[in-house]
């Protein structure tokens, strides 16, 4: 059975032959766990990069996710086939709700019941959720009964640490993956991080990556630069001191990214302190 891996590639923005290429670079450096999602709008060439791998299936992790638009009833299944499809895959190891409804639009208790479908047929061997808020997670947990909701996959890097969904998934079993771990692009120029990573001799986004992983988290970072692919990947080999590790936890200043008017109401949240 594949192994969800704490480092995954990101194909989030990666478009036509970028998508392809960086998702091949990944997959031969080593990564084993691919995000993906139907709004990515790249499926088909991520899916030409899986084939082209030559790795088995069983050593990949893929995951997907279905957009909010699609939520209406009887819709999401249609959609799990149809990025099936373009991925040239017979399942995928986990399937995403990309968002909560927008604005409520449709009842959680039927899309809910949908993406449980999906699992139920075999398409997908784990669900989840993404951008999630601790509102919406009570109430998918609350229709799903015994059946277990895999991660919630949310924004979080260091300036961005998200403290209140985090805890309020962790204290349900509910694993948290980071996306955006590297702020994008943010951690390259952070007086701290900078600082940090020229005392180990490694680089801003290794330590950051480093930091989010000892944090517990799963990290989706995503380059099209193979030089950076890589050195996203090696960050799984850096073990930063509790002083240094204390030093990041201090940068979360809720810097949000991802705040536009497709988002549900974020839950507020408290300072990490050090």
């Amino acid at each position: 059975m594949p192994v969800f891996h704490p480092i995954g590639f990101g194909t989030w923005n990666r478009f036509g032959e970028e998508a392809y290429a960086s998702t091949s670079e990944a997959l031969a450096a080593g990564y084993r766990h691919i995000d993906n999602a139907e709004g990515y709008e790249n499926e088909a060439e991520v899916g030409r990069a899986i084939a082209g791998s030559g790795l088995d299936r069983d050593t990949l992790w893929i995951t997907s996710k279905v957009a909010p638009e699609h939520f209406a009833p009887g819709q999401i299944k249609q959609h799990a086939a149809a990025s099936l499809d373009k991925l040239g895959l017979d399942y995928v190891d986990l399937y995403l709700l990309h968002y909560p409804a927008i604005n409520d639009e449709f009842e959680i208790a039927d899309y809910v019941a949908q993406i449980a479908e999906v699992k139920a047929s075999g398409m997908a061997r784990n669900i989840g959720v993404s951008n999630f808020t601790i509102r919406h997670i009570d109430q998918a947990t609350a229709h799903l009964g015994d059946i277990p909701i895999f991660t919630n996959q949310v924004e979080i890097h260091p300036f961005m640490q998200n403290a209140a969904i985090v805890d309020h998934c962790r204290a349900l079993g509910i694993s948290v993956t980071a996306y955006s771990p590297l702020g994008r692009g943010r951690v390259g120029i952070d007086a701290t991080l900078k600082a940090i990573a020229e005392d180990i001799e490694a680089q801003p986004g290794q330590v950051a990556l480093a930091y989010l992983l000892a944090e517990g988290f799963t990290v989706i970072p995503s380059s099209g630069n193979p030089k950076r692919i890589r050195e996203n990947l090696a960050a799984q080999d850096i073990t930063l001191s509790p002083a240094q590790l204390s030093r990041i936890r201090a940068l979360d200043s809720h810097d949000r990214l991802v705040n536009g008017p497709w988002c549900p109401t974020w839950d507020e949240n408290p300072l990490r302190t050090a």
